[in-house]
């Protein structure tokens, strides 16, 4: 019996909207509850509000547009973020790509092997000690560059 009253107040609580919910017994000697107060005979003994406590009027929820506004306000922040660490991501695979390239080029310029190019006219030449030097210069300001 007891179970089946504290399920029957729970049951109130959950469906009630903020209202006094009300107990009495009849002139059967039942107990009654409800959210309405009982006939003017009868005394009613009240059990407590069933809803929360109204929020001040100060902290008044935000209304539903402001709330779909700030949601994708945020949600535009978010993926700014995102597209900013993914062009930042990208840069650095770049950067890491380049330094590699140019390390590859002044690795070779500095083994001493004979390197050979091709010139205006199509011809493939020899790089001879001052093109080697200007080359391993150049090379090493790329690499000075992009490798940090």
């Amino acid at each position: 019996m007891r179970l089946a009253t504290a399920l029957l107040l729970a049951l109130l609580a959950q469906t009630a909207l903020a209202a006094d919910i009300y107990s009495w017994r009849d002139k059967d000697g039942r107990v009654h509850y409800s959210d309405v107060p009982p006939p003017a005979p009868v005394q009613p003994r009240s059990i407590g509000s069933a809803g929360p406590a109204p929020a001040p009027a100060a902290a008044a929820p935000a209304r539903p547009a402001n709330q779909e506004l700030e949601f994708r306000k945020r949600r535009a922040q978010a993926a700014e973020a995102e597209a900013k660490l993914a062009k930042e991501k990208a840069d650095a695979e770049n950067a890491r790509a380049q330094c590699d390239q140019a390390r590859g080029q002044l690795a070779t310029l500095e083994s001493g092997r004979r390197i050979a190019q091709y010139n205006s006219a199509g011809e493939l030449e020899v790089l001879d000690d001052a093109q080697r030097a200007a080359n391993i210069e150049r090379a090493r300001a790329a690499v000075a560059s992009w490798c940090r």
